[in-house]
């Protein structure tokens, strides 16, 4: 999971997204330094901490990848600020290499492929829509929880009936410079091992 810190284009805030919502049904309120961002049915879409500078320790701005040292800060500071939300996040890396162990044709799509993907601590069932996925390869799998540079959110899904969980991304999905203009997933080389976290 990521969070957010650009303390020269937004001040000193620490942006914690965790879920997209409608920007038309938002409320929030505030906790000392805390604001909590909630939308439709009072659900928690995030947090905007300020003074994020003076009152946790961050290790760089930007993008930051949330460890267990800055939740447990986060954790405290909510405390501090008799916020009692639970704040329960899965830390586990959310874009990791997977390989495809196999692949079948959709039985209602022409175009779809199902696809049996190793990621490392557990095996995924996968429907991907591009041309040149293929049995032996490795992969980047965005898991369900990932959130994509586009903002959408993955979910376990059905396509044309058929169960998925998790996607198979393109260099473009990615948001990776130079990416290919053409359709297709992103293959990766052999040096990239199974299950590990996949920066960019």
């Amino acid at each position: 999971m990521f969070v957010f810190y650009n303390p020269k284009g937004i001040g000193d805030v620490l942006i914690v997204p965790l879920k997209n919502g409608d920007r038309y049904e938002v409320s929030h309120e505030s906790y000392g330094p805390i604001v909590r961002i909630t939308g439709k049915d009072q659900e928690v879409l995030g947090y905007n901490i300020f003074r994020a500078g003076e009152l946790l320790s961050l290790p760089n701005e930007g993008k930051i990848t949330l460890t267990e040292e800055l939740l447990g800060q986060i954790k405290d500071l909510f405390r501090e600020n008799k916020l009692d939300d639970p704040l329960d996040v899965d830390l586990s890396p959310k874009f990791v290499v997977g390989y495809v162990e196999a692949k079948e044709g959709h039985e209602n799509a022409d175009k779809l492929s199902v696809c049996q993907v190793d990621v490392g601590d557990e095996k995924l069932q996968i429907v991907c829509g591009a041309p040149n996925i293929d049995k032996g390869q490795k992969v980047v799998v965005a898991k369900v929880g990932a959130t994509m540079p586009s903002g959408m959110q993955i979910k376990p899904t059905e396509l044309r009936g058929v169960p998925s969980n998790g996607m198979i991304c393109s260099q473009k999905e990615l948001g990776l410079p130079n990416a290919p203009q053409e359709k297709g997933i992103y293959v990766l080389d052999d040096a990239y091992k199974i299950g590990e976290a996949f920066d960019f």
